[in-house]
């Protein structure tokens, strides 16, 4: 779990880049609502305030993200949820925009919302049953909003990716099995789904006829899906029975080693030079079948450690920068096969 002083250090670099220009001053802002207490409310997207990027479409194609967990309050009587201004949750989402969505930027205009997602310190005190329960609640009623409004004002016909992350990815597999299943019309536009960082199952895809897995580097219409962790890595909350997974070096569904040499490296966050750096064959990559998880003998990062859900080897934290390069290759080469098309 991300630490205070990495918060910190993130408001730091984001506010360094100008990236976040509500980092200046909050005297003036409004007091935060507790979103629990307006459940019949709907986020306005059409106000440019409730979006982390909206940018002018100069690309041929677009990216759609949706940031993991990073509304993390730990006090007592704090929202179950965060509301949608709550800067404890918009300054860590841009660091994770930074982290993630950047992979995407050269092939795809990136649009991503803000939305009112589930607060780590309560989703981690609930049963699996009740935290399903939450994500089904507030935060995927803000991104199915979001992405119907992306769709009628600002998609203008093109062909797009999903991309997510953790509580962000749990909101692309209802986008994935509900709004798309809704809309034909607009997965039949749909280059791939990268919903890394939490499960799709066997399940999953049986009662979501209409969805396929990848099965190699270049196919479209497909979900890229995978959870990195160190061998032997104990309970993780994101990886449920039946999981699948591709590597993300190789491409492949079975279990053919990638080493990190063929890798085409890592980008990392460095803590002293407060930067991202890439990190040459930064991970190797081999797909546990059983667990349907990637597993990695990186020591590029630090594994999650004991007292993370994710496990105590868990990479979840850096699912995408331990592999941001070949990622970045890789949507580049999935749009490619799709404009061939």
């Amino acid at each position: 779990m991300r630490t205070f002083k990495m918060w910190m250090l993130a408001a730091i670099l984001i506010c360094g880049t100008s990236v976040f220009m509500a980092c200046s001053s909050n005297e003036d802002a409004p007091v935060p609502k507790d979103p629990e207490s307006e459940k019949s409310d709907v986020v306005d997207y059409s106000d440019k305030n409730n979006w982390m990027r909206q940018p002018e479409a100069t690309k041929d194609v677009d990216a759609f993200f949706v940031y993991p967990t990073e509304y993390d309050d730990p006090a007592e009587g704090a929202p179950k949820f965060a509301p949608i201004d709550e800067p404890a949750m918009r300054i860590p989402a841009e660091f994770a925009y930074l982290k993630i969505a950047t992979a995407f930027e050269d092939c795809a205009n990136v649009f991503a919302p803000y939305y009112r997602q589930g607060n780590m310190s309560y989703l981690g005190k609930i049963t699996a049953e009740e935290r399903n329960a939450a994500f089904n609640s507030i935060p995927k009623s803000d991104v199915l909003a979001a992405i119907d409004y992306y769709f009628e004002h600002l998609n203008g016909g093109r062909p797009f990716i999903l991309v997510g992350h953790s509580q962000g990815s749990i909101m692309q597999s209802f986008v994935l099995s509900e709004y798309m299943k809704a809309h034909p019309e607009y997965l039949k536009r749909m280059i791939a789904a990268y919903v890394v960082g939490y499960s799709i199952t066997e399940d999953y895809l049986k009662a979501n006829p209409h969805l396929k897995f990848a099965e190699g580097a270049d196919d479209t219409g497909v979900i890229i899906s995978y959870n990195t962790e160190g061998e032997g890595n104990g309970n993780n909350i994101v990886v449920l029975p039946g999981a699948i997974s591709i590597n993300p070096i190789n491409w492949k569904r079975d279990e053919t080693y990638a080493s990190a040499e063929e890798s085409l490296g890592g980008r990392v966050f460095n803590m002293e030079t407060l930067d991202f750096e890439k990190v040459p064959n930064a991970a190797d990559a081999k797909i546990d079948l059983k667990r349907g998880v990637v597993i990695t003998t990186t020591t590029a990062v630090e594994p999650e450690g004991a007292s993370s859900p994710f496990g105590a080897v868990s990479f979840h934290e850096n699912d995408y920068p331990l592999y941001y390069y070949n990622i970045k290759a890789n949507a580049a080469a999935r749009v490619a096969a799709y404009q061939s098309k």
